[in-house]
């Protein structure tokens, strides 16, 4: 099992105890032929980035959510490289991206597999780890820009998550199967809005940003965020646009308050706050050639 399986089997305890809900509608993919859906991603290709990952994104609402549905399609993990009938929450957003930025639909599977690794698509190769790969791997190659600053102003505050030879020898990190020399160590720092300032500054965030949660810092944990969605602003509430594993069992749009407030309520492993990030249209080149960055990495979910 991978880390990501470790860390949202630990986590399964707090998830929200919702009623039973009704049978789950299909998601907006499904229906669609393969020519509807190509003409869909290439239709107003050049829209605003934010709209069309709102666009995007809406078409995954109800879809089921699905511990760690993609892989390699071969050796560790073989699971399929892109599907659109199951996610969970890094995938949801990892897919979404990709069909956002993408013109037509043959540049899809370039661009996710430069969003998902660092260079090469191989399981070791993978972004794994938020602080250390996923998050400055894909702001390094232009996808990505922290704006938690820019919208917390001084209710940020900077955070590190370090990772040691000491964090690697614990059950859930060396679950991730990583060889020694691909097993990232150092400290990574980002920007946090503290858990409780979060929603005095949610009315100010577009939709389509990429919201990110982090909990406090465990020596053995070789992350610290478990989980990430997009904001949505709509009938002046905020909304987490997230693929959420306990209770909803699929993709849904969360009130924020109502989301933040059970996160509030962790106790085993504690939420400490939040952080921002914008996508970004890559380099034209990008669609058709990934290029050489390192690192690998991956994620549970509340």
């Amino acid at each position: 099992m991978s880390l990501w399986g470790v860390l949202a089997l630990s986590l399964l305890s707090q998830a929200p105890q919702a009623p039973v809900s009704p049978p789950v509608r299909q998601n907006g993919w499904i229906a669609l032929t393969p020519e509807q859906r190509a003409a869909l991603i290439a239709d107003k290709a050049e829209s605003p980035l934010a709209e069309r990952l709102l666009g995007m994104s809406e078409k995954f609402l109800n879809t089921p959510y699905v511990l760690s549905p993609l892989g390699e399609g071969q050796g560790v993990d073989p699971d399929p490289t892109f599907r659109l009938d199951a996610v969970d929450c890094l995938t949801f957003v990892e897919e979404t991206l990709a069909l956002g930025l993408a013109r037509g639909e043959p540049e899809v599977p370039a661009l996710l597999e430069r969003i998902r690794y660092a260079s090469t698509p191989t399981y070791e190769d993978r972004n794994h780890l938020m602080e250390a790969q996923w998050l400055p791997n894909n702001i390094k190659k232009g996808l990505l820009v922290d704006v938690t600053r820019k919208y917390a102003k001084d209710d940020t505050v900077p955070v590190t998550k370090t990772l040691t030879a000491h964090t690697w020898q614990s059950k859930s990190s060396m679950a991730l199967q990583l060889p020694r020399e691909r097993q990232p160590v150092g400290t990574f720092t980002l920007n946090m809005i503290p858990l409780d300032k979060v929603l005095e500054h949610a009315h100010g965030v577009p939709s389509g940003t990429i919201l990110v949660v982090m909990r406090e810092d465990l020596p053995l944990k070789a992350t610290r965020i478990t989980h990430l969605g997009f904001v949505v602003q709509k009938k002046k509430r905020t909304f987490l646009r997230h693929a959420s594993r306990g209770g909803y069992n699929r993709v849904v749009d969360e009130d924020l308050e109502t989301f933040l407030a059970r996160n509030a309520r962790y106790d085993k492993w504690r939420v400490t706050g939040v952080s921002l990030f914008e996508a970004r249209r890559p380099p034209a080149t990008v669609a058709s050639q990934p290029t050489p960055a390192r690192g690998s990495a991956d994620v549970g979910t509340p």
